[in-house]
C-alpha cells in the first residue's frame, strides 16, 4: 500500500508526515535521510498494527481531508508491503 508522505522543510532540518498514519513522524536533513527514515517510521509503525489505515489520494486530502501544503512543502508516497517489508514509491 502506497502512503503519501510530506515533508516540511524546517530552519535546520527537514521534518516529514504520513496524514494517513497518525502519529508517524521522523526528520532528517537531506531528503534522501528523510525518505530512508521515513520507511524505517513506517516500518515500526506498522509492526504490531492489525488493522492498517486506509491510504487516500493527495487530491482526497486537499479537498476533503484539510490538508494544508506551503510552497516548500514536497510530496510523495511510501510503499509498505503487508509483508512488513518496505519499498520505495
Amino acid at each position: 500500500m502506497k502512503y503519501l508522505f510530506v515533508i516540511e522543510k524546517g530552519t535546520r532540518n527537514l521534518s516529514g508526515y504520513f496524514p494517513d498514519v497518525p502519529g508517524c513522524v521522523t526528520a532528517g536533513k537531506t531528503v534522501e535521510k528523510i525518505l530512508a527514515n521515513a520507511h524505517e517510521a513506517l516500518e515500526l509503525h506498522f509492526m504490531d498494527e492489525s488493522k492498517w489505515p486506509r491510504a487516500r489520494t493527495l487530491a482526497w486530502h486537499l479537498d476533503k481531508g484539510g490538508l494544508k501544503l506551503a510552497t516548500t512543502d514536497l510530496v510523495t508516497w511510501v510503499q509498505q508491503e503487508k509483508t512488513g517489508a518496505l519499498a520505495a514509491a
